[in-house]
Parts: structure tokens; sequence; C-alpha cells
């Protein structure tokens, strides 16, 4: 049977009658649950990764499709994917019910429309080398339970993010994770724990999958987009570390370049 964690009372009462300290604590009491969650979904994400890997080598790319605050989670990982690894900003996308209105204001009933989801998703050429993952905290939004039905027929991998087991959106996913962090610190409120689990695991896809396609030397984002001089001055260091440069000509190989990989490489070859 299916039952809304994320629904049932906070393990907490009287959050109005205690102290900021108070609140805080308890607080960060509730949060360390939600890296044993994630850690116990570990081997769904494993398996969602190394599908994900060989079909963006041949052009692939990874769809985030989520309402609310799961779908703003999704357009945030992948808005980073650019600045962060260098890819173009068509390899990894983020839908969200209501559209970018929807990122700063709710939008009525925007979640709850199945077909609109893959309606975008054709919208965008949707191939069967794409990957369609699902977030949804409660794990029943229309919006995301359209998208996985449509794309798992149509042949793309498929996958879903969930705060609740056993729910309507893991079924219709090829790989379902679900990330069971129980109830939230205010009830009903899964922008808290929920959200926090969302946002690792879509991290921990998307940065595994770009250090597997090459994005990462050692540790360090040699792709990464120079777009302020923090990050020039960040990449200057990682030329002087890796090539004996000194300061001056690693920035001047660097900027002449346009990234740390492309420094390297062009340095060793010359």
């Amino acid at each position: 049977m299916f039952t809304k964690v994320t629904e049932q009372d906070s393990l907490h009462d009287d959050l109005d009658k205690k102290s900021v300290g108070e609140l805080l604590r308890e607080m960060n009491e509730e949060d360390q649950k939600v890296a044993l969650a994630v850690k116990a979904a570990i081997p769904q994400i494993e398996k969602l990764v190394e599908g994900i890997v060989p079909r963006m080598k041949q052009g692939g790319r990874i769809f985030y499709m989520g309402a609310g605050t799961s779908g703003r989670l999704g357009v945030l990982d992948a808005s980073e994917i650019p600045p962060t690894f260098g890819m173009p900003n068509t390899y990894v996308i983020g839908l969200i019910a209501g559209g970018d209105t929807a990122l700063r204001n709710p939008v009525e009933k925007a979640e709850d429309d199945p077909e609109r989801s893959w309606q975008e998703l054709l919208e965008h050429n949707i191939s069967t080398l794409d990957t369609v993952i699902g977030i949804a905290a409660s794990g029943t939004t229309p919006y995301v339970i359209g998208a996985l039905r449509h794309a798992r027929e149509f042949g793309c991998l498929t996958a879903s993010i969930s705060c609740n087991p056993d729910s309507p959106v893991a079924a219709e996913a090829e790989i379902p994770i679900e990330a069971i962090v129980g109830p939230e610190f205010v009830t009903g409120s899964t922008r808290l724990k929920s959200g926090t689990a969302q946002k690792l695991i879509c991290n921990m896809i998307t940065t595994t999958t770009m250090i597997r396609l090459g994005r990462v030397k050692g540790n360090k984002m040699v792709n990464m987009q120079l777009s302020n001089k923090k990050l020039v001055d960040r990449g200057t260091r990682m030329l002087v570390e890796e090539l004996g440069l000194s300061y001056d000509d690693a920035q001047r190989l660097l900027l002449l370049h346009g990234s740390v990989k492309k420094a390297i490489d062009a340095y060793r070859e010359s």
C-alpha cells in the first residue's frame, strides 16, 4: 500500500513556541538523516549513471522533469553543467511544469496535466538515446508521471527521484530512486529534507556522469567556463600546478585557449 511519508506529522511539535536555537538544532537533527537516506539509494543511482554515460557518448541528453520545488531543483542542476563542466546547455535540460514563470511564481494547476510534459519533450525532439528523470518528492505529480510513462514507451531510459516508498512515479520509471527521509520538520514542507535529498542526488548523477565523460582531470574542473576573474584565477593556478609555468605565463596560455584542458593539450603538443 502506498504511504505518503512526506505528509506524515512532524516528529517535532509546538514549533511556534520554541527559541531560534531550538528550531535550528532540531532542523539540523532532521537534516542529518538525509545523507543516510541518499546512501541507501546509491545502487539505483549507480545503475542510472551506468545507463546514461554510453547514451551521452552517442549524443543523448538528460531531461529533468518536475513541478514546484522538484522542478526548480532540476532546472538548477541543469543550469550548473555548462559553467562547471564546459558542456553546451543542450546536454542537460531541466523542464518545469508551468515553464520558466514557475521558477519564481506558482502556476496554477500546471502540474496536474499528465500530457503537457510529453508535448514539451516532443518539442525538444526527444530521442531514444535520451534519459528522462522525473523528480517528485510526493511521487504523485501527474506532470512527471505522464513524462515518464510516454518516455518509457518511446524507448528512452527513465528514472525517478522521489521521497515516498513505492510511489506512482516510481512505478513508471525503469530505475526508481527513492530517498526516504521521513516526515518533514514542518509537516508536509518537502522543500526541506526531501528537497535536500533530491539536490544531493541530482549532484551525484550529473557530476559522476561528467567525470565519466572526461570533463574532469584528477579532481579539477578543467573544462569550466572562464566567466569571471575568480574562475580565471582558479584555471591559472591549475596550469601553474600542472605545467610548472609562472602565473603570468599560465594565465596568458589559459586565456589564449579558453579552458584548462585545451591549454594543457596545446602546451604539450607544442
